[in-house]
């Protein structure tokens, strides 16, 4: 059971939370409208990131989300299977960084040292770089909702 009251509805409690503030749930539809759907970076990458935060955030709503539609882009189950695999060679030099930057992004993100950045350059635009950080950050944040008052659990 959520933590908080959340109001009836058909639609999922992860969808209805948000009509309890309306202007942060329109604000989080933006979010999540530029993360899932205006995207600079290559499907994979992005979910191999998104993935990797589902499995920090310990969060079962974003763990069993699916984007219908991205099978065509290579996104498969050997990519959410093995985020925390950054050997496993199914993966992209992109892809892997992805990974690497949410662990470092997550768990010691001051100390974020040159030579990643140098790697981050060599595979990333600029533009890119922003997204995905922004992307993490984001996704954290949420999930992060989810999973402290109890939505992410439940109806799991």
């Amino acid at each position: 059971m959520a933590r908080i009251d959340i109001p009836e509805g058909d639609q999922p409690e992860e969808v209805r939370v948000w009509s309890l503030h309306p202007k942060f749930g329109a604000a989080v539809a933006k979010l999540s409208g530029a993360i899932y759907g205006d995207s600079v970076l290559p499907p994979r990458v992005r979910e191999a990131a998104r993935m990797r935060v589902a499995r920090i955030n310990n969060c079962q709503v974003c763990l069993a989300f699916r984007i219908p539609g991205l099978e065509s882009a290579g996104v498969d189950e050997d990519l959410y299977a093995n985020v925390e695999n950054l050997d496993f060679e199914g993966y992209s030099e992109q892809e892997r960084l992805a990974i690497e930057y949410t662990e470092r992004f997550v768990y010691d993100h001051q100390r974020i040292d040159d030579a990643f950045w140098a790697r981050m350059h060599a595979a990333f635009t600029d533009q890119e770089i922003l997204e995905l950080t922004i992307c993490i950050g984001g996704l954290i944040a949420l999930g992060r909702t989810l999973v402290v008052l109890d939505v992410a659990h439940a109806h799991a």
